[in-house]
């Protein structure tokens, strides 16, 4: 057990004894709770993560947001023409859209090595698995703040405003948190069976194309309630519309609702079985 500096024993910063029943939850709870009071090495983490990603880069981090504003321009002129769209309508949509899945993206897809990546810091250092899931979280929103240039630009240049501003900070706290939820969900699931990255990587390409990202939602005129049952649709209109000056829904802040809840019980209940496992996995 460690020692705190008063001289009384405090309690271990990872417990990895094996635990049965409501055990498991303490030490699993605990070991969050541990992880969100170190914050600030989630954040430092994080961002050393994108500091040695783009070392002995001119441009650095820029390059996300260069290929962005690339991306955006080709696909908006080639959509908005394929489709019959406005373009000063489709742009703005077309560039939130994608700077937001990339997120969403980038989230899903680094999840399932979330801790076999940090396998010599969990070898080597005692501390909570969740500063792992911290520092994959800061390092996606960190990208994502790079590319909220592109978002900036393109709003300004159409005259977009957000509409709603009062719901946009609760909806950024729910993304926060569901991104935890899914390095919880899948960083387990990855670091027992290391097939779940490749199958993730696989059906996001697949979510790309049914969600509505390169295509607005009102071009759906059948089966348009079915989009709700899309985990990832709900989720990224509750923020995408007040952002686009648009007015979400009941359903789908319902929707967004439900699946935030059904995705914290599985990784909750996934990390509280099986989180003592982890560092004998990887």
């Amino acid at each position: 057990m460690a020692v705190s500096g008063a001289g009384a024993p405090a309690e271990p910063v990872m417990d990895l004894a094996p635990q049965r029943g409501p055990g498991r939850i303490t030490a699993a709870l605990r070991d969050i709770g541990a992880g969100l009071a170190l914050w600030r090495l989630g954040l430092a983490l994080g961002w050393l993560d994108i500091k040695l990603r783009y070392r002995g880069s001119i441009l650095g981090p820029l390059w996300l947001t260069i290929s962005t504003a690339v991306m955006v321009g080709a696909m908006g002129v080639l959509y908005a023409t394929l489709f019959h769209m406005d373009l000063h309508k489709f742009l703005p949509f077309l560039s939130l859209s994608l700077v937001l899945w990339g997120f969403i993206g980038g989230v899903v897809n680094d999840a399932p090595t979330v801790f076999t990546q940090a396998a010599p810091l969990v070898m080597s250092i005692r501390m909570p698995l969740f500063v792992h899931v911290l520092r994959m979280v800061v390092r996606n929103v960190l990208v994502l703040l790079h590319n909220v240039i592109v978002i900036v630009v393109v709003f300004a240049l159409y005259g977009t405003r957000p509409h709603e501003t009062l719901t946009i900070a609760p909806v950024l706290a729910l993304w926060l948190l569901d991104a935890g939820a899914i390095a919880l969900l899948f960083g387990t699931l990855g670091a027992r069976f290391r097939d779940i990255g490749p199958i993730v990587a696989s059906l996001m390409q697949i979510f790309f194309f049914v969600t509505p990202i390169i295509w607005p939602p009102e071009m759906i005129f059948v089966g348009r309630q079915y989009m709700l049952l899309n985990p990832f649709f709900p989720v990224l209109e509750i923020l995408r519309g007040p952002l686009l000056g648009e007015s979400v829904r009941a359903s789908i802040w319902l929707a967004a609702g439900v699946h935030s809840v059904v995705l914290w019980a599985l990784a909750l209940g996934l990390f509280c079985r099986m989180r003592a496992r982890i560092a004998y996995w990887i």
